[in-house]
């Protein structure tokens, strides 16, 4: 066994083998539990407003009885949800999940086409819409089969200041582009309404549906994963078995600066610590920079999570480093690759080493995370598989490849989903008939047990028959001096079939093509060096400040074709 699983023998102590998913019916049992021993402790805060677990109790009981008792949805209905990180989102989150409701995340910042594609999808019959993004829905919602919309504002539930940040939105930021959505009703009054009704408890079982989370939007038309509570369950006690003893119970306070509607946070931010009755701090809009570091240095945290443009950006942002740090014992990266030159300005800054880990969203999303024991140190890999989760690399044909052979990573455990909503045919593509998922990811397991990803399978570049993967272009090109950000695709040539461009943005504006090249040099071989450097102000990124190398690609197809 030990043979085929090498990972084992490097388990930190204490970690075990397999988790028991029978420990939790569902996860509104993992929330009943949490409401019930943490009562009194702080759960969410937003814009310096916090709800204890009591409170969050109260509130999303009468959302749910407001769902059930005066819309008259059932179990199994599918309800979007469309706002960033206020407390109004965990509230309308677990109200739905108790309810029995399957919840479908969606992204705030999707335009009209994306936003229609989801409601009818998903067929979802309501939704909870923040101001800001109702005129979206305004546009879309006649076409869809949408027939209750609850909206909110972004301070609705913070009290007197949150009178003056919603004039501010709207009056003195003119955030809330003009909507008409004659028959929605305010949050708060649904919150009232349902404070009249009984909370529901419908029977939920490991198999049914918690979660519709919309994935492959940037590699065409977006597929709804679903995912169980047997599956949240899993990665809920996975990850934190894996984490042991450096979580302590009713003491965390986490940053959540990704959106709770993007799985990562979902899942680790919201769920994970919730069952430890950690404090999640929800970070309404991470890309106001000093906004976001000013609040930081008026909380004492204990953990944080990001993608390495987060990390990046904030390592750069003025008086980030007069925060105190010393509270800070886990920092999470994941959702993209970790380059080593942030991870390390990271550590040196804050003292605590940046942990990288691994998953997608097909998988709950948690499938590898680094050791978490003192002295760790960033490795370059994204870590071992976590308890009760295989891994194996695999050819195109699904064979299992040998230990340090390169080839697909796949990914098997009871965090996997049940499927894509409604599609069979793109099901069976990724998901093999004994239960591996395929990640278009391409990596490689040592002796260890440790995996590293080589690349995506759609994003390697051929120069002359080698292999060049990006990761390694951007990573080097990270380490030269004054670069901020960088993206790298293959683009065509006529001698070697493609060669390496790099998108560039400068931290400091005196770097030239020339200095860079030169850099490039000493570090990369010839056919792996960058033949086209482009200079950008910035780089287009997902919602979660992933760098899309897809639309750089694009956008020279598209100007190829003129």
């Amino acid at each position: 066994m030990s043979n085929q699983r090498p990972w084992l023998s490097h388990y930190p102590d204490g970690v075990p083998e397999e988790i028991d998913i029978n420990q939790y019916s569902s996860v509104v049992a993992v929330l009943d539990e949490a409401f019930e021993r943490y009562r009194q402790r702080v759960a969410f805060t937003n814009f310096g407003k916090g709800l204890t677990y009591g409170e969050i109790d109260k509130l999303s009981a009468q959302f749910a009885g407001y769902l059930t008792g005066e819309l008259k949805l059932s179990k199994g209905d599918r309800i979007a949800i469309m706002m960033p990180n206020v407390l109004q989102y965990p509230i309308a989150l677990f109200g739905a999940l108790r309810a029995g409701m399957i919840v479908v995340n969606t992204n705030p910042l999707y335009t009209a086409r994306e936003l229609k594609h989801q409601l009818i999808d998903s067929d979802a019959q309501a939704i909870v819409v923040l101001d800001n993004f109702a005129a979206t829905l305004q546009q879309v919602v006649a076409e869809t089969g949408v027939k209750h919309i609850i909206t909110t504002g972004t301070g609705d539930l913070v009290g007197l200041k949150g009178a003056v940040i919603n004039f501010v939105v709207k009056h003195v930021k003119k955030m809330i582009p003009p909507y008409q959505l004659p028959h929605a009703v305010r949050f708060e009054e649904a919150l009232r309404r349902g404070a009249s009704h009984p909370l529901p408890k419908p029977t939920v079982v490991h198999d049914d549906v918690a979660f519709l989370q919309y994935t492959g939007g940037t590699t065409g038309v977006a597929k709804g994963a679903m995912l169980t509570h047997g599956n949240m369950i899993a990665n809920m006690l996975q990850a934190g078995a894996w984490f042991g003893s450096k979580i302590k119970p009713g003491e965390e306070t986490i940053i959540t600066a990704l959106p709770l509607y993007h799985i990562f946070a979902l899942t680790c931010n919201c769920f994970i610590f919730l069952r430890f009755g950690g404090r999640s701090v929800l970070i309404t809009n991470p890309r106001d920079m000093p906004a976001f570091v000013k609040e930081l240095k008026s909380i004492r945290f204990t953990a944080i999570t990001g993608v390495n443009t987060l990390f990046n950006g904030l390592l750069n942002t003025p008086g980030f480093d007069e925060i105190d740090f010393s509270p800070l014992r886990m920092s999470f990266g994941g959702g993209m690759a970790v380059q080593r030159a942030v991870a390390e300005r990271w550590e040196k800054l804050t003292g605590c080493a940046l942990i990288e880990g691994y998953g997608m969203t097909e998988s709950s999303p948690v499938a590898t995370i680094n050791p978490m024991v003192d002295g760790a140190r960033f490795n370059g890999s994204i870590g071992l598989p976590i308890p009760s989760t295989s891994i194996s690399i695999q050819d195109e044909d699904g064979k299992q490849l040998a230990l340090g052979e390169v080839g697909e990573i796949c990914i098997q455990g009871p965090q996997v989903m049940k499927g894509y909503w409604n599609q069979p045919g793109e099901t069976a593509k990724v998901l093999s008939p004994d239960g591996w998922l395929r990640t278009g990811d391409i990596g490689r397991i040592d002796d260890s047990g440790f995996v590293y990803i080589v690349d995506r399978k759609k994003d390697m570049i051929l120069v002359s028959g080698f292999n060049v993967y990006p990761n390694e272009i951007e990573d080097i090109v990270m380490k030269c001096p004054g670069v901020a950000e960088v993206a790298a695709i293959g683009i065509p040539d006529e001698h070697s079939g493609e060669v390496v461009k790099i998108f560039v943005v400068r931290k400091d504006p005196a770097l030239t093509e020339e200095k860079l090249k030169e850099y490039c040099r000493e570090n990369l071989t010839g056919y792996k060096r960058p033949k086209v450097i482009e200079f950008r102000d910035a780089l287009p990124k997902s919602n979660v400040g992933k760098i899309l190398r897809r639309e750089l690609r694009d956008e020279k197809k598209a100007v190829a074709a003129h």
